[in-house]
């Protein structure tokens, strides 16, 4: 049997007292539950650093493919750009 829910983990951190006041409080302030507001945190985190490493996959250091590509005599002179 199909079900239409999308299956949910649990993450579980330990935060100081004052850490946790801090997320509440910015939770409240934008009307979310602690829960919700983490989870955003950690999407956009996420999402950033994901960013960077597509962005660092698409180098010559990082794609050996793109490497050979670029690093010829004849695009040499894009180099100095």
């Amino acid at each position: 049997m199909a079900t239409t829910e999308t299956r949910r983990m649990r993450l579980s951190i330990d935060i100081n007292p004052e850490e946790h006041r801090k997320i509440k409080m910015c939770a409240a302030l934008n009307d979310e539950s602690v829960s919700a507001y983490v989870l955003k945190a950690v999407e956009k985190r996420l999402q950033s650093d994901l960013e960077l490493e597509i962005f660092r996959m698409m180098t010559a250091k990082g794609d050996p493919v793109l490497a050979e590509l670029w690093d010829n005599e004849k695009d040499s002179a894009y180099d100095s750009l």
